[in-house]
This record gives C-alpha cells, structure tokens and sequence, in this order.
C-alpha cells in the first residue's frame, strides 16, 4: 500500500501543476515602444510594467511586444501571442492602423482585443473588439461645441492620410455641419512626413476662422508650427492624440493657445470632487508619476490602465465559466467585457453593451489648452 501511494506521488504532483498552470490568466499587450507612435506607446508600455501581478484571483502574465508602429509587424505580434503563447486577451495597440490591423487575428482566433486607439471595426468583427479612447465622434462634438461658442464659422482640417485622420475628417464633418460651421478646406500629411509648406499653404490661401489638425504626439505639431510660420493667425484646434508631454517638449511656444478635447485623468487635479473619473485618475498618476517622476502622465499610458481596469471586472466573471487558457474562457471574457456597467475609469465611466463596445458618455471628455508649456482645464 505504501509503495502505491509513493508511485502516485509525481503524478499527483504533475497534475497539481498543470491544473496550476491552466489556471493563470494570460494577456498579449502589443504597443509602439519604436516608430512614429513611440512617444504614445512608450507610456502604454511603462503602465504595464506597474499591474499587480493577480487579475480576479488569479496569477496573471503579461507579454509586451513592440510592433514598431508598423500594421504588418503589429499582425506578426498578435499571430504569436495567440499561436504560440495561448494568451487569452489581447490589449493593443497604440494606434489605429495597428489596432485595426490585429483585429483580423482577434477575430480569427476568438481573442477579445482590447484597443488603445480609436478604431472602426466591421461589423462582423466588431463583437472580439473593445476600446478605451473616447471616440471620435465625442471629441469631435465637444471641439464643434466650443468652436460655435467662440463664433467660429469656417475651419480647415489636415490630418494623417491613415485611418485616424479620415475617421476624424467624417467625425469633424459631421460636428461642424450640426453647428452650422464649414469645413472649407482639407488637406493630409504621412505621420513621418518632414514638410508639410504645400499643404499649409492651401489652408491659409483658404482663410479659415481656424485650423483642426487630426494627428497624435510629436507628429502633430508639424502642420502648426508649418502654419505659424507661414503667417496663420487664426485659432488652433488638435485632437486627444496630442496629449502628452512630448507634444509639449518639441512644439514648445508654436503650441501655445492650442485647444483640445481629452480624457479627464490629465487634469485630474483641476477635476470637480464630483467627477467620477477624478478618484481613479488620481490613485493611478500617483502611481506612475512616482515610477517615472511629477508630471510625467500621458493619457496614452491611461488607456492601458483603463484596459487593465476592464479586465480587472470581466476576468472574475469569466472564471466563474470556464478555465484560462481554452476558447471558452475567451468567449466568457468578451461576454463579460461587453456587460461592464458603471466602471469609472481614468478616462471615463464604462458602460459597454452589444451595441458599445466603448461605453463612454459626455462625462468622458472635457476641453483644454495649452497654457504655460502646460496643460490647463477650460471651463
């Protein structure tokens, strides 16, 4: 009898290890730590490296890969993560052409993404994929509601020949049009184009009330600096891309004045007590700021954090239908992703259903300048 139970003894052993081990939550993360995007994707990467290392109970893993803001390299990244290391959501990437790009393999795989740009999926894919940005229509609205209130009656628009500037172009158009405001003139840039005189030339020959530019980090301060010095002086407008320290850093004075929409974790301080995103928006800059010192917050590294917060209400849930590891733990995760309610996150509160899966209300955007070399709330 005794030699029985020492014969089952490394069996009994390798089978606690192995339940152990299918029992560990995986999560592939792809971001632009390199490339046009690396100012935004840096920021995503550095949030990652602060989680807990539980999620709902459970050891979790992350992977972090960096696809160089490149779609094809971003697809190879995804096509590992589920190939080879099973993961069983996918949070990338850091702009919408990659973001888009990975959807095909989220899909394919039945993964839940989770995106950190805005992106319009097809609606057959639409279901495996979640976002934490604000959309653009309600950024769009919020610049056109500012713009009416300011008597600005024509705008010209020059954003990135990608997926992000024209998806702001059609959000922008229809903004503007519900505020009896024209888009007069419209032009396009490449995120690493190093000129932009002929385009900016064709605005100002426009004589637009004011400009919106549709583009994100450093790239973004090309066609306003451009702009300036060719003689503009109307009003400046840019989009939540532009939130992060390092726009500031290289437009310096050529920024001065702009207004934009954005997330409320970047001037959580200026928050009413009342806002509901005031509270996480403090617990998690507190955190990264004491990791990468004071004022070194970007709201790009606060959509990682919101992904980290949805996973962080869906995963228990899912764990209650089946193991990490297998298609129907995925499955169960997106059902729970798509029925988080009231989670108040750095950029918002969630409220996703089948028909939204961004979940954000007018609660999640509020207008800023740039005043200082600083951010500063309007109101």
């Amino acid at each position: 009898m005794k030699v029985k139970k020492l014969a089952l003894a490394p069996a009994i052993a390798l089978l606690m290890a192995t339940g152990s081990s299918l029992a560990d939550v995986t999560i592939g993360v792809i971001v632009s730590a390199t490339g046009p995007a690396a100012s935004l994707g840096i920021p995503e990467k550095q949030t990652f490296a602060l989680l807990p290392p539980t999620l709902g109970g459970e050891k979790v893993k992350y992977i972090v890969l960096d696809d160089a803001t490149d779609p094809s390299t971003a697809v190879k990244n995804a096509r590992k993560l589920t190939a080879e290391d099973k993961v069983d959501a996918i949070i990338g990437a850091t702009a919408t052409p990659t973001s888009a790009a990975i959807l095909e393999v989220a899909f394919e795989s039945k993964t839940p993404q989770i995106a950190m740009a805005p992106t319009a999926p097809a609606p057959d894919k639409a279901p495996w994929l979640f976002i934490t940005p604000q959309n653009f229509n309600q950024m769009a609205i919020a610049i056109a509601a500012h713009m009416a209130s300011t008597n600005i009656k024509t705008i010209g628009f020059i954003g990135y020949a990608d997926a992000y500037g024209e998806l702001w172009l059609k959000a922008m158009q229809d903004a503007a049009a519900a505020k009896g405001i024209t888009v007069s003139a419209v032009e396009r840039y490449q995120r690493n184009d190093t000129s932009v005189a002929g385009q900016a030339l064709k605005l100002i020959a426009a004589k637009p009330d004011a400009i919106l530019i549709a583009g994100s980090g450093t790239p973004a301060v090309l066609p306003q600096a451009t702009l300036i010095e060719r003689g503009y002086k109307g009003k400046f407008y840019q989009t939540h891309g532009i939130a992060n320290r390092d726009f500031l850093r290289v437009g310096g004075k050529n920024v001065e004045g702009t207004i934009f929409p954005v997330g409320p974790m970047l001037l959580a301080e200026q928050l009413s007590d009342s806002h509901p995103s005031k509270q996480p928006s403090l617990e998690y800059t507190k955190l990264y700021e004491a990791a990468h010192g004071a004022n070194s917050r970007s709201t790009f590294g606060g959509h990682g954090w919101d992904a980290y917060l949805l996973l962080s209400r869906a995963v228990p849930e899912a764990l209650k239908k089946a193991k990490p590891g297998s298609v129907e733990f995925r499955v169960a995760l997106r059902d729970a992703l798509e029925n988080v309610k009231e989670l108040p996150g750095v950029h918002g509160v969630f409220n996703m259903s089948a028909k939204d899966h961004n979940g954000f209300d007018s609660r999640a955007a509020i207008m800023a300048t740039v005043e200082n070399g600083d951010w500063k709330l309007l109101k």
